[in-house]
């Protein structure tokens, strides 16, 4: 009987320790944290969503990290689905704005906190926080990177520019064509830069989606509609990768003077090498795991209750409010100092762009 009773001792305190440890540990154990990316199809996301996952979990975080294929009602699902499974904090990068009020009705009826991530939500109070790169900034730099590469403020020009913005649903596209364009735009009001295609607001270059396929086509059909006399185009500014690579394409097959300056952002893999080839000539770098380890030290901030991690309470109003926003800051790469951005900071290795 004394064995017995011994026994039943160590396999009670052993199930206290091991209830205890199932709630203790850096990430409180039950917690669950939902991660919802909107798409695979641009290689960005699919390395936002393994950087966050990787470092949520490693904080001792379990997460339900879901991509909804750039479909509004899909990831409307998924995020129903997270908080109905018990996910204690959702980090969201929407794929339209405005889409997703239900789910953050429910989110608030729960009082589960919602990180949008790197897109700002728009039109609902239930967004608690934002974090991203300071998306202005990343068009004043490929605004910067084109008026110092045509010496525009000593050349006499002119010189022949287009623009390529992204997806309307996209709070963010805004902020990057405005940021490029009011460095520009002095120099277009003079005639130092000409947009011979006549297409230089938001609303008249912007891409859904962000696909390649859309921006090629729209520029294959301004280099046949203007260009195919010999003018060349000196500078196509594109707000991100994927719609540069879309504009490359076209003037591979449809464009015989000179190369334009093309500028990007995101450093995609192709876009890398297309930077190494003389096809583009920068790529705007937001480097996703300064972001993501901002998004994991706040969600661990929301759960012990701690003051969050923000450093802007006053220039991202979503229609409702004006979100507390964590913006880290963007640099920007081309071929003189890829090795160091990219390649030292371990982001890519050389294979991986060669």
């Amino acid at each position: 009987m004394k064995a017995k009773k011994v026994l039943g001792l160590v396999l009670c305190a052993a199930l206290a320790i091991t209830s205890l440890a199932g709630c203790a540990g850096a990430g409180g154990g039950k917690n669950k944290v939902g991660v919802s990316m909107p798409t695979k199809d641009l290689q960005r996301w699919n390395q936002d969503g393994d950087n966050m996952k990787k470092e949520l979990e490693a904080a001792g975080y379990e997460v339900d990290l879901q991509y909804a294929n750039n479909d509004v009602a899909t990831q409307l699902s998924q995020v129903e689905n997270m908080i109905n499974s018990g996910c204690k904090v959702l980090v969201i990068a929407a794929i339209e704005g405005s889409s997703l009020g239900s789910a953050l009705d429910k989110a608030q009826q729960k009082k589960v906190p919602v990180i949008a991530y790197d897109r700002l939500i728009m039109d609902h109070e239930g967004v608690d926080y934002y974090a991203t790169f300071d998306n202005y900034m990343v068009g004043t730099i490929q605004g910067t990177y084109v008026k110092d590469a045509l010496d525009l403020d000593n050349a006499a020009g002119p010189f022949n520019i287009e623009f390529t913005a992204g997806d309307p649903g996209d709070n963010n596209a805004g902020y990057f064509f405005n940021g490029a364009y009011d460095v520009l735009k002095p120099y277009i009001e003079s005639g130092k830069l000409n947009v011979v295609s006549g297409q230089n607001t938001f609303e008249q270059v912007a891409t859904p989606s962000w696909k390649t396929e859309t921006a090629q086509s729209r520029a294959e059909t301004i280099l046949s509609s203007n260009y195919a006399d010999g003018t060349n185009v000196d500078v196509w500014l594109c707000s991100n990768d994927s719609t540069a690579l879309g504009v490359e394409n076209a003037l591979a097959t449809n464009y015989n003077g000179t190369y334009p300056i093309i500028t990007g952002q995101d450093c995609d893999k192709a876009n890398v090498k297309n930077m190494l080839a003389d096809k583009q000539a920068m790529s705007v770098f937001k480097d996703t795991r300064t972001l993501a380890s901002q998004v994991v030290k706040m969600v661990g901030q929301i759960l012990k209750g701690e003051t969050v991690d923000v450093n802007n309470t006053s220039d991202y109003n979503n229609g409702k409010k004006v979100v507390p926003s964590f913006l880290c800051e963007p640099v920007f790469a081309n071929k003189d100092n890829y090795k160091k951005i990219l390649i030292d900071s371990g982001y890519y290795t050389e294979a991986d762009i060669s």
